[in-house]
């Protein structure tokens, strides 16, 4: 079994805060956009959609013990034998005609533009892969019923679940990020360039006397759902302070400091 603790360099015992500021510095550390290697990107991914839920965590502690090839109703092979055994599909009631039920994790990227997507079905017959659409605006845990497009004409419901994001935090339709300028953009106020979660670029302005810390509100480049609704992004100003300050210009702001 794959140890997601390994990947994200933290204890077993890590509490859920040490585990994300983990998560948030491997992967912009990793990330491909950055040069980084992308199989070590999609592991500290991995690792961090398990750990960072505090049910799967629960589940990856104490794993369930599996019983031939198969973990529970839902499973194509496990449906079928309850079908072969009992004229029926599944628990619970079933009808007969079973849907094929399938978790599909996605990124914020995918829920922001939707489209199409592959997916591979595992069936009794083997791998069968099939495209389908992806609804604007997905939350965590929504499940989408595709009326036949599961193999045998049957009814395929998606679970899907989103991976986390090392540059975007999301609240409902709203998107916010942090964003780097100079110490004198904010105190000078300045135009500058940042980009949507669609890879848009859009110029922003920060005012002049403006705080580290403060939150600029970019009305609708937040996502937007299957209804149109559409959220806005925020941006939160970090400052960095150049490395090449003179001794005549520190002395004028020493002479200023109050």
């Amino acid at each position: 079994m794959t140890d997601h603790y390994a990947a994200l360099g933290v204890p077993r015992t890590a509490a859920a805060a040490e585990i994300k500021q983990a998560f948030r510095k491997l992967a912009s550390q990793h990330h491909p956009d950055k040069g980084g290697d992308t199989a070590k990107f999609q592991a500290i991914q991995a690792a961090y959609a398990v750990l960072g839920d505090e049910q799967k965590r629960a589940e990856y502690d104490n794993p369930m013990p599996q019983f031939g090839g198969f973990s529970g109703a839902g499973h194509p092979q496990f449906n079928d034998i309850f079908a072969q055994m009992f004229g029926g599909g599944g628990f619970a009631g079933q009808q007969r005609r079973n849907h094929v039920r399938m978790t599909l994790y996605i990124s914020l990227l995918d829920v922001a533009q939707g489209g199409r997507k592959p997916v591979s079905i595992g069936t009794a017959q083997g791998q069968s892969t099939i495209e389908i659409d992806l609804p604007l605006g997905l939350n965590d845990g929504d499940n989408v019923q595709y009326q036949g497009l599961a193999p045998g004409g049957q009814d395929l419901v998606v679970t899907f679940r989103m991976r986390p994001d090392p540059t975007w935090e999301r609240e409902g339709l709203d998107l916010t990020r942090e964003h780097t300028v100079s110490i004198w953009d904010l105190i000078l106020g300045a135009d500058v360039s940042v980009q949507n979660i669609l890879g848009h670029t859009l110029t922003i302005r920060v005012p002049a006397r403006c705080q580290p810390g403060t939150v600029l509100r970019c009305r609708g480049q937040g996502i937007q759902d299957r209804r149109g609704a559409q959220g806005d992004m925020f941006i939160k100003l970090r400052a960095t302070i150049p490395d090449n300050l003179s001794p005549e210009l520190l002395e004028a702001i020493e002479t200023h400091r109050e």
